[in-house]
């Protein structure tokens, strides 16, 4: 008798841990679907006083992948019911991790973007703000050797703090 009761204790144990679930959001959205259908992202031209032709294109489909991948939200071309446009405002490299001889062992390449972010929603979460990302390389590599994979990194990460910006809202 003791038996049973002690299993039918922890049967009923497990079902109500297994009952009780928390729910979690790993694209970290909290879009209200019954609101919000549609985002416009417009091309973020290349204003940084030095260019890398790619960067502008690689910029905006970065971030358009990131919104089509993790929202549910079509991407129309005018008048989405989010919107974000602005532009490529830097472009840098700055000598860093200087040695004994005063020549530089790292480089850093920081890529800089303005961004307009309205929500025809919900005004109150309309901003204007700049994000900036970076990575270092080695200063005895040439910048075109791993411009194209530091550009990738870098986008990806803008993409990232842009999407938490908007519509993440932790």
């Amino acid at each position: 008798m003791k038996r049973i009761w002690t299993l039918s204790l922890v049967t009923l144990f497990v079902l109500a841990v297994t009952a009780c679930t928390i729910s979690y959001k790993l694209n970290g959205a909290s879009i209200d679907y019954t609101k919000v259908k549609t985002i416009t992202i417009k091309d973020f031209p290349n204003q940084a006083p030095m260019v890398y032709p790619p960067l502008a294109q690689q910029f905006t489909e970065g971030l358009k992948d990131i919104y089509v991948r993790q929202t549910r939200l079509s991407l129309v071309n005018n008048n989405g019911d989010l919107e974000l446009e602005g532009e490529i405002t830097g472009y840098d490299l700055a000598a860093i991790a200087v040695q004994e001889d005063a020549l530089s062992s790292r480089t850093k390449l920081t890529i800089t973007v303005k961004v307009r972010y309205t929500n025809r929603t919900n005004a109150e979460e309309d901003f204007e703000q700049s994000f900036s990302a970076y990575r270092e390389f080695d200063s005895s590599v040439m910048l075109q050797d791993v411009q194209d994979q530091l550009c990738t990194e870098i986008v990806e990460e803008l993409a990232d703090q842009i999407y938490n910006a908007t519509v993440a809202n932790w």
